[in-house]
């Protein structure tokens, strides 16, 4: 297994991207951002699971297209009447990429590396609620919860539940070793990740020889390569208004889709003037978030009213509690002893909604009296001083995670939101396995954050894709960061 790993990277260096492009059992897919490495459970950029996810690395469970868990590394699981131990039996004659086998060791290094106090894991706090992974034999894991998660098996469908090697985990940064369909061939810094398909893959064969994703932040020149065929699919295409260029074009075609998409203003809960709850209600009256989708989105999207997109089966459609109202925001500032001229930052990451909603966000806030200074960040920057370490004013960001409510709850959660009666409701929902318990309880939770408002929650918005109508099995609605390419195919 080793030595044809071995040949195929040899094989894969001699061929260039306008190679690949040329032949029917490949295919170059358009994204917009480079991502800062490949271990998707060392950072949480969107990049990376774009490009891993179900490709390099695999989990214990997966999503389907359709937002459903399904078996993937475990083929099948109970869990005990209390809801605290689940047995999981793990496939058979799976192995990483360099050789080594899959066993239960593997699912009890990867889940307590997540966890450990050193883990710099996105989803850290969700792994701390493992007691102990205990392995029977090499092909049954039992993992013990310190208390009841209902959302267990969905969170380990998540790209930061992958499981690892030991032997190659400390280099997937640079490196990627997973079991999945296809193996990690190259990274071009500032150009493409190449992926070749994986010979010995447990599972179903891809149909594709090669996959490379190509980083094109800019629209124009994305869709370029579109129309000179250097590009045969552009997911998540970034910028609706030049849509237009490719209608009527035989070659390709743009299909709209759904995606767990949050655009917000997060806010620093835990530094004045955003620890004062009017001042957080000011900036929501302050934004006018119907003309942001309007400006943003092609005029398509959802103004949001909480931590939930539409095409969440728990999203509630709630009242709009801060309709734009600028002279409530000023009544409002005014009242919590908000000067006019009080300064503010607004940091924004290398994204091209980002960086508009940013601009049209600053100009709302001056409307109101405050002078906000637009603070462009690289992705590293952004990652590491924004979410890592929360030292930030405002930021717009995002989450395109599903249902992850359940940040709000963290300890550790950028925007330092903190509220006694949110914690109590998020404890019940995790504790319930009824599905209409749950139903009620995240409905609940999507209110008290409208009451909150700890971030200005702008908007969601659709998933536009531009592909080759030659190209079948491509993911148009979006369940998870993701693009799997097993079981996309050309068709005649």
């Amino acid at each position: 297994m080793k030595s044809s790993f071995a040949l195929l990277t040899m094989a894969g260096l001699s061929l260039g991207t306008s190679a690949l492009a040329q032949t029917r059992d490949t295919m170059s897919i358009g994204v917009s951002i480079e991502p800062p490495g490949l271990d998707p459970t060392r950072s949480p950029s969107e990049a990376i699971g774009t490009i891993t996810y179900n490709n390099v690395f695999e989990g214990l469970t997966r999503l389907d297209r359709d937002g459903h868990v399904q078996p993937l590394l475990a083929r099948a699981w109970t869990v005990s009447d209390e809801g605290r131990v689940y047995h999981f039996t793990l496939q058979e004659n799976v192995h990483f990429h360099d050789g080594t086998p899959l066993t239960c060791e593997n699912v009890r290094f990867s889940l307590l590396r997540a966890g450990a106090t050193s883990s710099t894991n996105p989803d850290r706090t969700f792994f701390t609620n493992i007691a102990d992974v205990s392995c029977p034999d090499t092909t049954h894991a039992d993992i013990t919860l310190k208390k009841a998660h209902g959302s267990f098996t969905y969170e380990l469908t998540w790209n930061d539940a992958s499981i690892l090697s030991p032997s190659s985990a400390d280099k997937n940064a640079s490196h990627p070793i997973g079991t999945g369909p296809f193996l990690f061939q190259a990274w071009q810094r500032g150009d493409h990740v190449t992926l070749f398909r994986n010979p010995d893959y447990w599972g179903k064969a891809p149909e594709l020889k090669a996959v490379t994703f190509r980083f094109m932040p800019d629209p124009l020149a994305a869709s370029n390569a579109l129309l000179a065929g250097e590009l045969d699919a552009y997911p998540s295409f970034p910028a609706p208004e030049i849509l237009g260029r490719f209608a009527g074009n035989p070659n390709l075609k743009v299909v709209r889709g759904t995606f767990p998409f949050k655009a917000i203003l997060a806010l620093n809960n835990a530094r004045r003037p955003f620890n004062d709850l009017r001042v957080r209600q000011a900036l929501a009256y302050a934004i006018d978030r119907k003309a942001l989708i309007q400006a943003g989105a092609d005029g398509d999207g959802t103004v949001l009213q909480s931590h939930m997109a539409p095409n969440d089966p728990d999203y509630a459609a709630l009242p709009d509690r801060y309709p734009y109202n600028p002279e409530r925001a000023r009544e409002l500032l005014k009242e919590a002893g908000i000067k006019p001229g009080t300064q503010l930052t607004l940091s924004y990451p290398p994204i091209t909604y980002a960086r508009d909603t940013s601009e049209i966000v600053a100009a709302y806030l001056e409307q109101v009296g405050l002078i906000v200074t637009l603070q462009p960040l690289e992705w590293p920057s952004w990652l590491g001083r924004v979410f890592g370490q929360g030292s930030f004013d405002m930021t717009v960001i995002a989450h395109t995670e599903p249902h992850d409510i359940g940040i709000y709850d963290r300890d550790n959660i950028y925007f330092h939101y903190k509220n006694p009666q949110f914690h109590e409701l998020f404890e019940q929902y995790e504790a319930s396995d009824n599905a209409e318990d749950r139903h009620r309880l995240s409905v609940a939770l999507q209110d008290r954050l409208a009451q909150d408002e700890p971030n200005v929650f702008l908007y969601s918005r659709p998933r536009d894709t531009v592909l080759n109508r030659r190209i079948s099995g491509l993911w148009i609605d979006q369940q998870i960061a993701a693009c799997p390419m097993a079981d996309v195919t050309w068709q005649p």
